[in-house]
């Protein structure tokens, strides 16, 4: 069951057949289609999220000026989240929509507590955070000292894959540039 978050911890962690089978009650599957929002600004996020399958964004709208800023995308094999909402237990101010229909597995953080018990997992999770602090990191350090064209070329040699995904709207508000300006990189 779920082979794929088997891979996924064993990217970091050794685990026998018997302590998977004791992980993966810990999480729920969940499907949604295209358009979806996993959760919307303002919603309570119960849940960490790790992608079986189909892409999502995650989306910070300005309330002035109704713009959205697209923080980062997550396709299969990646975990995303608004994180300040899920750890804090307060409201997003993000949102998690569905760019594809996607399947979920979901952690609650009561759950996740409850796996950071488990000496591989307190392992696992500790590896997990420091690799999105450092991929957090380097976007924001993208985003100060890169050019877009940059910031756009550095996408395609680390994601090729996502840049066949993501429709070019949502590509240039990533970036952020204009639709017109993406098209000419």
């Amino acid at each position: 069951m779920y082979p794929a978050l088997r891979a996924q911890f064993e990217k970091v962690i050794l685990l026998s057949d018997d302590e998977f089978e004791a992980i993966v009650p810990y999480f729920r599957h969940r499907s949604f289609k295209k358009n979806d929002h996993i959760f919307s600004a303002g919603d309570a996020v119960p849940d960490n999220y790790y992608i079986l399958s189909g892409l999502t964004k995650l989306v910070y709208t300005d309330p002035e000026t109704i713009k959205e800023h697209i923080l980062s995308f997550a396709m299969e094999d990646w975990w995303d989240n608004d994180f300040q909402a899920y750890y804090t237990r307060s409201k997003a101010t993000l949102a998690m929509v569905c760019l594809e229909d996607t399947e979920v597995l979901c952690l609650s953080l009561d759950d996740l507590q409850a796996l950071r018990q488990l000496p591989k997992m307190e392992h696992f999770l500790l590896e997990r955070s420091i690799n999105s602090m450092l991929s957090a990191q380097r976007r924001i350090l993208s985003l100060m000292t890169s050019s877009a064209q940059e910031r756009y070329e550095q996408l395609m040699r680390l994601y090729p894959a996502l840049l066949q995904r993501v429709p070019k709207t949502q590509l240039a508000a990533y970036l952020g540039v204009s639709r017109e300006t993406l098209s000419r990189m």
